[in-house]
This record gives C-alpha cells, structure tokens and sequence, in this order.
C-alpha cells in the first residue's frame, strides 16, 4: 500500500529576480517590482510530501518527526532570513524565482531520502501563488 505523508514548513527570505544578461528596461518589463535592487521579501511556506511503501513493521512510510528535521537543517536553516541571491550559495548564478527554489528544496531533500520514495515540493511564495515540483 502506497501512501503520502507531508509537512508543511515556512521560512521568510528576502530576493532579487534578475537576469544580468538583460539591460535594466528588460528586467523591469519582466520582472516588474520583483527585480528592485534593494530586494523585497516574501513568508514562504512549504508542503513536503514523500510517497512510499508503508513499513509493515512501523507503519509509516517514513518518521514524520525525521522529515521535520530534515526539513530543518536544509531548508529553514539555510534559508530563513536570508538574502536569497547573497546568502545562499545555490542562488549565487540562479535566479531565484519560485520555480528554482522548488527545484533546489528538492534537491536537497532529496539525496536524504530512501530512494524508493517519491518527493514532491510545493512551495507558496504568496497564499495564492504556487509551484510545485516532482523531480521530472
């Protein structure tokens, strides 16, 4: 029996959405005030959800308490009330738009995970605005 098991998680992180290869007027056109040179903020929050076989012994698919330390030590830790483009390495040639900062969660969540398992990232960068990303 398969079955998802989720967390949710939040951090607050400051960022710039910008792409150097452009000239000022094209990064304001696309990016409006999201690319303000002095940055802007955003409270994120997090839906992790790994899927899997459940333990026939445990009966869980995984230690709900693991993936919340987890969730800590890579993400809240690294993340939480930092400048995105300064502070975390990932972002140093990234643009930190809410689609790669799915894919880096991801990333990192997912080389501490059984293997079997099935990670999905959502990540709100408002309540209403969302990405969610699969590994594909």
């Amino acid at each position: 029996m398969r079955v998802t098991v989720s967390r949710e998680a939040h951090f607050n992180a400051a960022h710039r959405l910008h792409n150097p290869g452009w000239t000022a007027e094209k990064n304001r056109e696309v990016y409006g005030k999201c690319n303000s040179p002095n940055y802007h903020g955003h409270n994120y929050g997090l839906t992790v959800s790994v899927t899997g076989e459940v333990d026939p012994e445990t009966g869980f698919v995984m230690d709900i308490k693991d993936l919340k330390e987890l969730i800590a030590a890579e993400i809240e830790d690294a993340f939480d009330h930092k400048n995105l483009n300064l502070d975390v390495p990932e972002f140093r040639d990234l643009n930190p738009t809410a689609e790669h900062i799915a894919v880096v969660i991801w990333d990192k969540l997912r080389k501490h995970l059984n293997p079997e398992h099935e990670l999905e990232v959502t990540l709100y960068e408002t309540p209403r605005n969302f990405v969610t990303y699969k590994g594909e």
